[in-house]
């Protein structure tokens, strides 16, 4: 159960009489009905409020159901009432406890008048669960464009009237008088006709429960594309639970040391909902951790080591560019270990690169810059300078989602037999977004050739790889930032970048048994 479905079922059973025990001594909730309707009695006869057109009164008949009685016409309220109550309990209607009125409207031109006495502006994002806040960024408006009857005052209710639908119902309770604020012109508040602290703050509580909240909700009409208007007259009608006013008190007590308690419940709570809906990707990224650092499986002193794998990749490169393949790349690093620090060599310079790379590795393996291991492109760029040869389709960064693809709604464009080699990707390719999420990877797996446009890098190895293990790679430096992140991080993932980002390469046999390694172990994750 969740804090709110808890604190929605204490106040439930508060307004439902099954919070605290009923009390036989206590004076019965029909007397005090009589005093509100007395005191409004009053309020009319004094021109405060004013009669509305068809009054009605509720009362219970011998068995209990509430009746209404308007005019002298007399009707079963049975089925509009939402759940039984104690016998010493009535209902009656919002109306009959509260005239209503809307805060004050203004033209944002009148903000910016300027005078000795400034009134704050309470809006709905003000109103909170069962209170309300001033914020840093409220409004003030000159008390000369302010009717004195619009200040709050104790124990008047405020709740939106024109706002989101999830905000329709929150209300808050006035604790003091006010000389210096107000409610905007779509805020609603609700007078009370009698003007009792103990009866105001148990209709907070039984405003504040579900049922009254889901009502608020479902008499309200849209308007415009995000906001719903509350409907006054539909709100005064609504069905209000009444205690005697002894039970009012013990309910309010026994809410102020359950609620506080359902509060600390809901901090713990929203702590292990995030840490349940963060663990598995965290788990999952410490695992990748422990892999791509050589921990997650042993090394095997019988493979064949990252450099043997190194020189042929070498050997390869030099072939295609022999046979005009490739072009020879004219700032080609070598990286090496010297005293158990890795240095890089560019043409005859040579420089430490300890500070570059993020974590140690295991001795047989060696880091490399990626272009080393793949050759790579971006694919086609579509402009007014080069639309022709075939219409063919092609993916975007849109079709390339972490470890699969989305094919729906290919777009097309011309490509030429040259720009098709270049773009076109192969089974087994690894595909990295440069633009949209950057550093994001699938791998194409299908035996179907498919062209990409310039926004992804097509990375295909010079000699067999475990592809998959790179793919982890990209996700692991995702995660942990360095790639589309922040400080040190790559910002972009241009050709240079992706060319020079640092990998480590383990061997060949040790990068199969780390991907299913981790294969394995995300598929239990993804059961947690």
């Amino acid at each position: 159960m969740t804090a709110q479905q808890l604190k929605n079922s204490i106040l439930q059973m508060a307004v439902q009489g099954k919070l605290v025990p009923q009390d036989p001594n206590d004076e019965p909730a029909s007397v005090l009905l009589e005093r509100i309707r007395a005191e409004k009695e009053r309020l009319i006869k004094e021109k405060k409020i004013k009669r509305e057109k068809n009054p009605s009164v509720i009362f219970k008949g011998a068995d209990n159901t509430p009746y209404e009685k308007i005019g002298d016409e007399v009707r079963s309220l049975a089925d509009l009432v939402p759940f039984e109550i104690p016998s010493s309990w009535e209902w009656c209607r919002v109306g009959d406890l509260f005239s209503n009125m809307s805060g004050l409207a203004y033209k944002k031109d009148a903000l910016a008048i300027k005078a000795d006495k400034m009134i704050r502006v309470l809006r709905g994002g003000n109103i909170g669960e069962e209170q309300f806040l001033f914020k840093g960024d409220d409004v003030f408006i000159s008390s000369e464009l302010v009717k004195p009857e619009l200040y709050l005052r104790k124990n008047y209710m405020i709740t939106p009237a024109v706002s989101s639908l999830d905000h329709i119902g929150k209300i808050a309770l006035i604790d003091k008088d006010y000389s210096e604020t107000v409610v905007g012109g779509f805020v609603l508040m609700l007078i009370p006709h009698f003007n009792d602290d103990v009866v105001s703050e148990y209709l907070l509580y039984a405003f504040a429960a579900k049922h009254h909240r889901d009502n608020c909700r479902n008499i309200t009409h849209k308007s415009g594309q995000a906001f719903y208007n509350l409907s006054r007259e539909q709100m005064m009608n609504l069905p209000v639970p009444i205690p005697p006013r002894e039970e009012m008190g013990r309910i309010i007590a026994m809410l102020k040391r359950v609620l506080p308690k359902v509060a600390d419940y809901a901090v713990v709570d929203t702590a292990l909902q995030n840490l349940n809906g963060s663990f598995p990707e965290t788990l999952k990224k410490s695992i990748l951790q422990e892999a791509v650092q050589g921990k997650l499986v042993p090394q095997d002193p019988s493979d064949e080591p990252a450099e043997a794998l190194l020189e042929r990749i070498r050997a390869e490169k030099q072939r295609l560019i022999k046979e005009g393949k490739i072009k020879k790349d004219k700032h080609e690093s070598v990286i090496f270990r010297r005293d158990n620090s890795h240095y890089e060599k560019l043409d005859a310079a040579e420089r430490c690169i300890d500070d570059e790379l993020p974590f140690e590795i295991p001795d047989s393996w060696e880091w490399v810059r990626l272009g080393t291991v793949f050759q790579h492109n971006t694919g086609k760029a579509l402009n007014a300078s080069n639309r022709d040869g075939e219409k063919l389709t092609y993916i975007t960064t849109s079709n390339l989602y972490w470890d699969r693809f989305v094919l729906d709604n290919l777009k097309i464009m011309p490509f030429t037999d040259s720009e098709v080699d270049k773009c076109t990707v192969q089974q087994g390719d690894l595909l990295v977004c440069e633009g949209g999420d950057i550093g994001r990877a699938a791998i194409w797996g299908s035996n179907k050739p498919m062209r990409i446009q310039n926004h992804i890098h097509r990375l295909r190895a010079y000699v067999p790889v475990c592809t998959r293990f790179f793919y982890y790679l990209f996700y692991l430096y995702k995660g942990a930032g360095w790639i589309g992140g922040k400080g040190i991080a790559i910002q972009g993932l241009s050709s240079n970048a992706i060319h020079n980002l640092l990998f480590p390469l383990p061997p060949l046999h040790e990068q199969e048994r780390i991907v299913s390694a981790i294969d394995t172990a995300l598929d239990i994750v993804q059961k947690l």
